[in-house]
């Protein structure tokens, strides 16, 4: 009987670990139309205007898709493609009609010595990449083909955020300040550090970093309410986790976490410790977290300030409800449409998905 009780004890504090079940669609307000086929893996959707998207394929290649046309860019940097790593996210500068700027993640390396992440400007003119500048690269090169991260989000101020996984060195790189990975960096959008980062006036550590102790960060949005970066990143086995982005703040990996080893043995038996700041939210079991939005549109009857979340493992677009901070209900949208890789709103406040191996899909409102 003894055992019994402790066996039930046991299941219910690993259960209390997440209390908030994913739920079937209550309706389905939306009808899910293809717009854009491709065979490849789309990695990052952005909008030139509303009905002509820009997005990149992590192979290497980017594409411009208009109403009744598809263009390749050319002039792209050279593309390490290796495991998780290639070309990445590209995100568009807010005065992208004057100014014809944008910003790439990329890994950058090669097969013998490896790579890292790194972030890029360049001006798009004529289906062209000019005058490309690398703003930030990663240094510690690894032929590990795992975690890079990375997104990229310019702030209300200007500043350029990025993140870059821990690159599979999970005991060194995220906790160590002098070591690039496992971090959220800012920088200004020519490269240069602000002047009020966290530890610029700390002596031998990277300048760029803006928070540390992450795993593998590859959602990241910029809260149109707060101002504030929020995050998604990718846990273990479990412990997938929201987080929002605050100045210097360690977020604990792998000091802390409600995930385990992808074999089932320990990491660290603390989900908490002094110092390390707690997610907003976690997945127990992880959904592998791919992108993430916050829905600002009311074209969705009900959905509005919700959040959107790419599951790259259960192959859905995952709907989460706040209230006072916390996640109430978490809903599945699109099932089973396949790895949703990247989640955008459209100028006219309408969600696109880019799916691995499928193309760009668009969720058209059904009571329009």
């Amino acid at each position: 009987m003894k055992k019994i009780l402790l066996l039930l004890l046991f299941i219910n504090i690993s259960c209390a670990q997440d209390d908030t079940s994913i739920n079937e669609p209550k309706d389905e307000i939306y009808d899910l139309e293809l717009i854009h086929p491709t065979k490849n893996i789309p990695w990052s959707i952005e909008f030139i205007d509303e009905k002509t998207i820009i997005y990149t394929e992590k192979r290497g290649n980017i594409f411009i898709v208009g109403e009744n046309n598809v263009s390749e860019v050319t002039g792209l940097p050279a593309i390490y493609e290796r495991g998780q790593g290639g070309l990445m996210d590209i995100e568009l500068h807010p005065n992208f009609k004057e100014n014809n700027l944008i910003f790439l993640s990329y890994a950058s390396g090669n097969r013998e010595s490896g790579g890292n992440t790194a972030i890029s400007s360049t001006e798009l003119q004529d289906n062209k990449l000019v005058n490309l500048k690398l703003l930030y690269k990663g240094e510690e090169n690894t032929t590990r083909g795992q975690h890079f991260g990375s997104r990229i989000q310019i702030d209300n101020d200007g500043y350029l955020y990025f993140t870059i996984g821990d690159r599979g060195n999970r005991d060194v790189n995220p906790q160590d300040l002098k070591k690039d990975g496992g971090k959220v960096y800012r920088i200004n959008i020519d490269g240069s550090i602000p002047n009020d980062n966290p530890f610029i006036d700390s002596d031998g550590v990277k300048k760029a970093i803006y928070s540390y102790g992450h795993r593998n960060p590859q959602g990241i949005f910029l809260h149109p309410e707060t101002g504030k970066i929020w995050i998604n990143e990718h846990g273990p086995r479990g412990g997938d986790e929201i987080n929002i982005i605050n100045a210097g703040k360690n977020y604990g990996w792998p000091k802390i976490t409600y995930g385990i080893n992808y074999i089932g043995t320990t990491i660290t038996k603390d989900k908490a410790l002094p110092g390390l700041e707690q997610p907003l939210y976690y997945w127990v079991p992880s959904i592998a977290p791919s992108s993430f939005e916050y829905i600002w549109s009311e074209r969705y009857v009900g959905w509005n300030e919700s959040l959107l979340v790419g599951s790259l493992k259960y192959m859905y677009l995952e709907r989460l409800e706040l209230k006072d901070g916390k996640v109430t209900y978490r809903e599945k949208i699109a099932k089973n449409v396949g790895r949703v890789r990247d989640v955008k709103i459209s100028p006219e406040g309408l969600i696109h998905i880019a799916v691995e191996n499928k193309g760009i899909f668009r969720l058209n409102p059904k009571n329009e």
